[in-house]
């Protein structure tokens, strides 16, 4: 006979199983969603990174938009690689063309023939953004502006830069003109290497013409924000505002590019968010400075016994915070090098590993020259050495 229970058991079984629900539900509601970067942004476009070129944060970063004067983080770049390769120098005249007279926009008001030195072109370029100074630095540069974005879009194919199109030197509204927020990063992950660029675009203010002409910056989070240094600041109707920043707190260098946002001073107030995100979130972990000593090497033949390698750049690891642990460095050489021994050559790497995963690297060169020694040196190290290991 089937035993049926009293409605109050039924009453009490019913709730608590209720209530079994209702907390079940509440534990898997409290378990948090694994999401991308807790971080939005109104730009149409954006990309946050690391100066190794790791990737924070982005939104469209690939998007081909056209960068008004972003651009001229290239022509800038390009600029500063000939004065450092010796093919001009700051002091050398610059004459304006008719051509650079005409731009509009954003500009210093260089009259036909008017000559200042490349320096002071490249402090307005840099400072004030100014499309003529950008136009006379070029043609100076190349003989002529199709020549410079010639020179432009072959340095962007260097880089990898897979979205970006010139078809001028300074961002002025153009057809085919395009870059993407990832490849403006890449332009100033390689900005920040080169310490003219660096100090051009860090400048606040500046007094031209014998102090007739006061420029100040356009990039405010050199006042506004702890560690910026660059980079270059972009506006036209069509691109709306764009910007290309960079800052460096605690040895961690944050790129931050945003496309395309729709207010005054949006742009930068975007690319701060991104940073103020990435530091927050992320540190780096120093490995070794540039030109610090690393590995010691025998050498074979050669005038000196011994040869120093050194860090060929600075390498700083970023990672998000609390999670800095269990790293390794290894050194991979050969033993002995024969001379002679090329300063700045390479001769091995030192290689960082987590967990067993490779994560960084950074080659270790020769901190000096060393020239190969005659038979007669030679002819003594073999007897030393001999006399030496019969001990």
């Amino acid at each position: 006979m089937r035993q049926v229970l009293p409605r109050k058991i039924w009453f009490i079984m019913t709730i608590t199983l209720l209530i079994v629900c209702i907390l079940g539900a509440s534990v898997f509601a409290a378990e948090p969603k694994k999401t991308g970067a807790q971080i939005d942004t109104i730009a149409e476009s954006a990309v946050l990174m690391d100066a190794n070129g790791t990737v924070l944060f982005e939104k469209d970063s690939h998007k081909r938009l056209p960068p008004a004067s972003v651009t001229k983080s290239m022509t800038l770049l390009l600029a500063v690689e000939a004065v450092e390769q010796g093919k001009v120098k700051l002091t050398d005249s610059v004459t304006t063309s008719e051509g650079a007279w005409r731009q509009g926009g954003s500009q210093i008001w260089l009259e036909p023939g008017e000559t200042m030195t490349l320096h002071e072109m490249l402090i307005a370029l840099a400072v004030v953004s100014a499309n003529d100074a950008a136009v006379s630095v070029m043609e100076y540069l190349y003989g002529s502006e199709q020549a410079a974005v010639d020179a432009m879009n072959k340095r962007a194919q260097e880089l990898g830069l897979k979205d970006t199109h010139f078809a001028n030197v300074n961002g002025l509204p153009i057809a085919d003109h395009y870059m993407s927020a990832y490849d403006t990063a890449l332009i100033v992950k390689e900005a920040v290497r080169h310490p003219l660029y660096m100090e051009l675009c860090s400048i606040k203010e500046y007094w031209l013409r014998g102090g007739k002409n006061w420029l100040v910056n356009t990039n405010k989070l050199l006042w506004w924000y702890k560690g910026a240094d660059g980079l270059k600041t972009g506006w036209t109707e069509e691109a709306k505002y764009c910007f290309a920043g960079t800052a460096k707190r605690d040895g961690l260098r944050l790129i931050s590019v945003v496309f395309a946002t729709p207010e005054p001073r949006s742009h930068l107030r975007e690319s701060m968010k991104l940073m103020d995100w990435g530091f927050a979130n992320y540190a780096a972990i120093p490995i070794v400075d540039a030109g610090a000593v690393v590995e010691r090497l025998k050498v074979n033949k050669g005038t000196e016994k011994e040869i120093q390698l050194i860090a060929a750049e600075e390498l700083n690891l970023i990672m998000a915070k609390g999670t800095g642990k269990n790293i390794q460095k290894q050194i991979i050489t050969d033993q002995i090098v024969t001379a002679p021994i090329e300063q700045g050559k390479k001769y091995g790497e030192l290689i960082v590993l987590k967990d067993g995963k490779e994560i960084g690297k950074v080659d270790l060169v020769a901190e000096k020259s060393i020239e190969k020694a005659g038979f007669i040196k030679i002819f003594q190290d073999m007897i030393t050495n001999f006399f030496t290991i019969s001990r």
